[in-house]
């Protein structure tokens, strides 16, 4: 076995990462005194499910850091064939790092500017692909030996107030404490993660403290607007009330299949998203469902165009045109008793024309359990359990079984089989926000395939955050 990159260059820079991390942040931030982990490009738990903490000062000025460290490792497994996407079926041992230092600034009463300045390295398994819930959701299309460096946000969001009750902001990564209406419009304009304000789900949506899974940390059948880092320019609306939140974006696309340059024909290339998101509360334990729809137009090429003229040997890109793709999302989580909820999301789209951004799944189910470690006297650990199932359209099978090519899968042929999977996690505090966490997962049909299979990964993570 043998892990890929330059291990000392490697691990030099994220030993000066580290060292430098915890400084700055407590010579910036000296009263963020929170022990809670928060990663970015997702909200806090408080911030997705409307609870909120009290927290009298506002914040003028913030300063975070995070860096997260996954190791991973999978044995061989049984393959009658491979091709160009699949999934080695030999040992492979794989790592992946990032680190981000964010800056937040309050500019005049209801907006805020954040920026986050990322630092990436390291490799999926065989180059992220053969897999759709893919075991490492820090995992890039753009692998790396060295570390690499992008503004992965930069963005102004601006809250306007419809009056009534008011509401104490818990300062995080992307948020600045203070004081806000419950009623109010919020909208936000720049350069993001669509994840940062969709599809978020409190026990199951940050590969960092959470689920490490693609399967397991987002609607799967979403192909969701985002470049080869996860990030696109777009813009959001939101409308806030007591009980409920009614969402919109509009988005850029990648000018390529998970590409990194956008597409500059802005009337033919986009993403839109509307999401809608009821809170409650079930014997006095908080809850919510979200609904999600999208529709994406892009130079996309199409699965039956494809088959239909054996000339092209399979290769979709000959066929693409602007072209359309939809879906529906259902985002559930519920606190069972303290410390213990599940969630489940269900995901749907037409599966007709190319995947563009996010994975090659159509329809998608997962569902699963958090347990905090209250239970064993360790509050700040998470035990996670959760499994999904991840599937193609009649068309989009015909198009692998002939020998296409897909974002992550394509084997060269296809017996076709509904891929399931499973996860188990437990995430333990180290000292106050310094996290560890082990990690073992079980692929079955990986990339939708009989023939290959079944997989083990074995994971170990460590997160810091400041």
């Amino acid at each position: 076995m043998k892990i890929r990159g330059n291990w000392k260059r490697t691990r030099a820079v994220w030993l000066v990462a580290l060292v430098a991390a915890p400084v700055v942040s407590a010579a910036e931030n000296p009263s963020n005194g929170s022990t809670e982990p928060i990663s970015p490009g997702f909200k806090s738990n408080a911030e997705a499910s409307g609870q909120t903490n009290a927290e009298p000062k506002t914040e003028m000025w913030s300063w975070h850091a995070q860096n997260t460290y996954i190791l991973q490792y999978h044995p061989g497994f049984p393959a009658k064939y491979s091709g160009p996407n699949s999934l080695r079926n030999v040992n492979e041992v794989d790592e992946t790092g990032s680190l981000d230092l964010l800056v937040g600034r309050r500019l005049w009463p209801g907006a805020e500017f954040h920026v986050d300045g990322l630092m990436w390295q390291g490799f999926g398994f065989s180059g992220t692909r053969g897999v759709e819930g893919f075991p490492n959701g820090e995992a890039f299309r753009v692998g790396t030996k060295v570390p690499n460096v992008n503004i992965s946000r930069l963005f102004i969001r601006q809250t306007i107030g419809l009056g009534g009750e008011l509401e104490n902001v818990t300062g995080d990564d992307l948020h600045l404490a203070g004081e806000r209406d419950v009623s109010r419009v919020t909208l936000t304009v720049g350069k993001m993660s669509a994840k940062d304000i969709f599809d978020n789900n409190a026990y199951a949506n940050d590969p960092r403290t959470q689920f490490m899974n693609w399967s397991l940390m987002a609607n799967q059948a979403w192909d969701y607007p985002a470049d080869s880092l996860g990030f696109m320019t777009g813009l959001a609306v939101e409308l806030n009330q007591p009980s409920w939140t009614a969402r919109y974006g509009f988005f850029q696309v990648p000018r390529t299949s998970n590409g990194v340059a956008q597409d500059q024909a802005y009337t033919k290339a986009w993403a839109m998203v509307t999401e809608l998101e009821h809170r409650h509360t079930l014997n006095e334990h908080p809850g919510a469902i979200r609904l999600l729809g999208y529709l994406n137009q892009a130079h996309m090429g199409s699965y039956q165009e494809t088959l239909n003229n054996p000339s092209l040997n399979e290769n979709i890109t000959l066929t693409r045109e602007y072209r359309f793709k939809y879906g529906v999302g259902l985002n559930v989580e519920q606190e069972l008793v303290k410390d213990i909820g599940v969630f489940m999301r269900l995901g749907w789209s037409d599966g007709q024309n190319e995947a563009w951004m996010f994975s090659d799944v159509d329809h998608a189910a997962s569902l699963g359990l958090s347990v905090k470690g209250s239970f064993w006297s360790r509050p700040d650990d998470t035990l996670g359990l959760g499994g999904a199932i991840n599937g193609i359209t009649h068309v989009h099978q015909e198009f692998f079984a002939a020998g296409g090519l897909g974002i992550l899968a394509g084997d060269g042929a296809l017996t076709y089989g509904l891929e399931e999977l499973m996860e188990i996690y437990y995430d333990f505090q180290i000292w106050k926000t310094v996290h560890g966490a082990g990690d073992y997962q079980f692929i079955n049909h990986p990339a939708f395939n009989r023939d290959r299979g079944p997989v083990s990964v074995f994971s170990a993570r460590l997160h810091f955050a400041f």
